[in-house]
């Protein structure tokens, strides 16, 4: 097997870069096993490599460490998902690094000894129209809050970590009603208007809010949970369940939430924006299906 590395230069900070990849080298040596690095020059790019380097070597196996963020795992899982000669993992080094809190967190995947030597197994993925997502889809009040990340990421005090709660100020005060239609299942859950909706395969977005708490990323299921229009004051009360991953169990919320587990999901509405594990991309509808067991990942 083949050990690539590859990684976003933009993801993290410059200065671990360096360390990371001495790491990297220290660690295959030692193993002895064949690696190599590869630099993305530009979005999309990941995906571009991984799916040409497994069509240039159909029997070689390849396992694709994404070394970023979760963008740069969703963009090394497009280019390998096809190839059956081809499994993932990810070192996070990225500002929310939700998909891994799923299996435990961060620092299990930045053990690279354990990592070089997990097995790896089928997990679900999210397909949008020609899109794929592996950890969350989300849009209405989400989008807002993806769309002002980038904006601040590197800026002190409301940038890094705070990145996610500086979009939710933002899309306080702009983005609280989203018009689109619904459809899990055949079940129409929306009333026209929705606060916002997350469909997960992950349970984390946003660097700490749990907004699937159920979800398993290898279960066949897709985890739907529209709110309703709410004013501010009932979303500051819903905010710190929300971020605990309680939501779904509090009473309180119970006429301000809407939950399904669904296999296909279809989305309506003029130029709606969606947010997939980062990725912000516009249409009027969205074909939403479960693709089962459509990766390998190597959980450590």
């Amino acid at each position: 097997m083949k050990h690539i590395f590859v990684m976003n230069p933009a993801a993290g900070r410059a200065e671990g870069k360096d360390a990371l990849c001495s790491s990297i080298e220290s660690a295959c040596k030692k193993a002895g096993v064949i690696y190599e690095f590869y630099a993305t020059k530009a979005p999309h790019d990941a995906t571009a490599f991984v799916d040409n380097r497994c069509k240039a070597e159909p029997e070689e196996q390849l396992r694709f460490y994404a070394c970023g963020g979760d963008g740069t795992l969703n963009e090394v899982a497009a280019g390998a998902y096809r190839h059956k000669n081809a499994s993932v993992t990810t070192i996070p080094c990225g500002s929310g690094n939700d998909f891994v809190k799923t299996f435990g967190g961060a620092e299990r995947f930045l053990d690279i000894p354990a990592l070089l030597k997990a097995e790896d197994k089928p997990i679900d993925l999210i397909k949008a129209n020609e899109h794929v997502a592996v950890n969350v889809l989300n849009f209405g009040f989400d989008t807002t809050v993806a769309k002002t990340i980038p904006k601040v990421r590197r800026k002190p005090i409301i940038g890094g970590k705070n990145a996610y709660t500086t979009g939710i100020v933002t899309a306080l005060l702009t983005a609280m009603k989203t018009k689109c239609s619904i459809v899990a299942d055949g079940e129409e859950l929306s009333d026209g208007k929705i606060l916002l909706c997350t469909i997960g395969n992950g349970q984390y977005v946003g660097g700490s809010f749990r907004c699937a708490p159920r979800a398993v990323a290898d279960d066949g299921w897709l985890e739907v949970c529209m709110f309703r229009t709410i004013n501010h004051l009932r979303f500051v009360q819903v905010l710190g369940p929300y971020t605990a991953g309680k939501h779904l169990d509090d009473p309180r919320f119970e006429k301000d939430i809407t939950y399904r587990r669904a296999k296909h999901i279809v989305v309506r509405g003029k130029n709606l924006m969606f947010s997939l594990d980062g990725e912000l991309i516009t249409a009027d509808e969205l074909d939403i299906k479960i693709m089962e067991g459509a990766l390998r990942f190597a959980n450590p």
